[in-house]
């Protein structure tokens, strides 16, 4: 771990807002996995969003965005995290994604296989979409019409606009755990 955690006492004026902001925000949408310590430091991406505030805000606010009322059902949602955790090898993303997931049904065999790189096969439809969707963008280069397509007749255009943005912003995720080596709670 390259950033020691900050201690919620020794928080500057710039960054107690922020905190109260974010601690709110992980009560209400991060549940399942390890985010805070008992002394409410905050764990994962968050610590290293507060320790610079000028870049932190702004991607926590997009964060809070993209997990305030999703159109996406919740296990689309955590196929396209996972694949982009697993494109990334965000060892934390991983961790809270795939206890995330469990929650939200996905069985221990689609987990271990989207976890290591591969599609499972047994996807429902929409799940399949997803795992395309995500792994098309985090491979680079324009996403293909077929795949485009596909999205917006499972999720409307809404739906599939979403699933890009969702996929961009645990792009961010995965770069900010993978900077500053966030380790996986013990």
């Amino acid at each position: 771990m390259r950033l020691p955690i900050l201690d919620p006492k020794e928080l500057t004026d710039e960054q107690k807002p922020l905190y109260a902001d974010m601690q709110a925000g992980i009560k209400d949408h991060f549940k399942g996995f390890v985010n805070m310590r008992d002394d409410g430091a905050l764990l994962g991406p968050w610590n290293p969003w507060l320790r610079e505030p000028r870049f932190g805000k702004p991607v926590w606010e997009l964060v809070k965005a993209i997990a305030s009322n999703p159109l996406l059902p919740a296990p689309v949602r955590e196929v396209a995290i996972l694949v982009t955790g697993s494109h990334f090898r965000s060892g934390y993303e991983l961790y809270a994604h795939v206890l995330v997931a469990e929650q939200r049904g996905l069985s221990d065999e689609k987990l271990a296989t989207i976890v290591a790189g591969q599609r499972p096969v047994d996807l429902t439809k929409q799940e399949a979409v997803a795992y395309d969707m995500a792994s098309a963008l985090v491979n680079g280069g324009v996403l293909p019409e077929l795949t485009y397509r596909a999205a917006v007749n499972e999720f409307g255009e809404h739906g599939a606009a979403e699933l890009s943005y969702l996929v961009g912003v645990y792009c961010m995720v995965s770069v900010t755990l993978n900077t500053f080596d966030v380790p996986v709670p013990d």
